[in-house]
């Protein structure tokens, strides 16, 4: 099926409004993406361009650049989510846990939910065996934590037309590719629903920082004035704000201090959860009937 024919066109005011428990308006979703990025292929993105013009391999800076993330960079997200008391979403390539067991097991130990995103990251349409990479993906994350993810991100939110059914079929229950509410939705497959929670492509560091080439503090303002109209409109019905960051970038000692910013604005307004993807997961299949 195509997107359309897995789920209608509906306009968020044409439906009952969620509400959120105890009378919250937002949940801020936060979502930390680990990659694998493998030095035999071009890398997932570049920071700096071959001098020719043409990708070299072994690419070696873009490499050692995603590689400061898991050596440094992702030590100030344990850092910055363990003073918070906030409990993200890991979305990790399950090679990851094989190739960087100290920093899966550090989220492990911090409560952080696993989140699938493939074995490595290289886009789906590039996979030979879809059905076995997402088994592969699901089991070595299982082997980690002790239980099978429930939610799946695509690397680069890629998909082809069979991956909803591939995924349902293997147990996941919701996706964060598409990124077209504020609020869980659902998509039908073959083996029943899949629910789509509200990742985001706007407060994303990708795009922000590396594709539209933003100074460092405006992450702080995108998000500060996305987070302040979702809690005006979160009187009304409740919303949920994803904010998508990965440690090479967001965790360079340049970008920190705005992330930090991002999560202090919060902190100053009352009624706001902070969820990961199972709790609202949970929370939806509830409040939806």
């Amino acid at each position: 099926m195509i997107p359309r024919e897995r789920t209608p066109y509906s306009a968020i005011v044409d439906r009952p409004p969620l509400k959120l428990p105890g009378g919250a308006r937002l949940v801020v979703w936060t979502i930390v993406n680990l990659e694998f990025w493998d030095i035999a292929r071009p890398m997932a993105r570049q920071v700096l361009p071959a001098p020719t013009g043409q990708v070299l391999l072994p690419d070696v800076p873009n490499w050692s650049w995603h590689e400061y993330g898991m050596r440094v960079g992702v030590w100030r997200f344990f850092d910055l989510f363990g003073r918070l008391g906030i409990r993200p979403t890991l979305s990790i390539n399950a090679r990851v846990c094989e190739a960087y067991p100290r920093v899966a097991q550090a989220a492990h130990e911090a409560g952080w939910e696993f989140m699938g995103h493939a074995y490595e990251q290289m886009p789906i349409h590039k996979v030979e065996d879809q059905k076995a990479m997402i088994e592969q993906s699901l089991s070595v994350i299982a082997r980690t934590t002790g239980s099978r993810p429930v939610g799946w991100l695509g690397p680069g939110l890629t998909e082809t037309y069979e991956t909803p059914e591939l995924l349902a079929a293997a147990g996941v229950k919701y996706i964060g590719d598409w990124v077209y509410d504020d609020e869980p939705t659902e998509i039908a497959t073959a083996d029943g629903p899949l629910v789509t929670l509200p990742y985001t492509v706007e407060l994303n560091d990708i795009p922000m920082m590396l594709v539209q080439h933003h100074e460092s503090e405006y992450f702080t303002r995108r998000c500060t004035d996305t987070f302040d109209r979702l809690y005006q409109e979160g009187a009304e019905r409740a919303k949920v704000m994803a904010i998508a960051i990965h440690p090479y970038i967001s965790g360079q000692p340049h970008r920190i201090k705005y992330l930090e910013a991002v999560y202090d604005h919060i902190a100053r307004h009352s009624n706001v959860l902070h969820w990961n993807g199972v709790e609202l997961l949970e929370w939806y299949q509830t409040a939806k009937t």
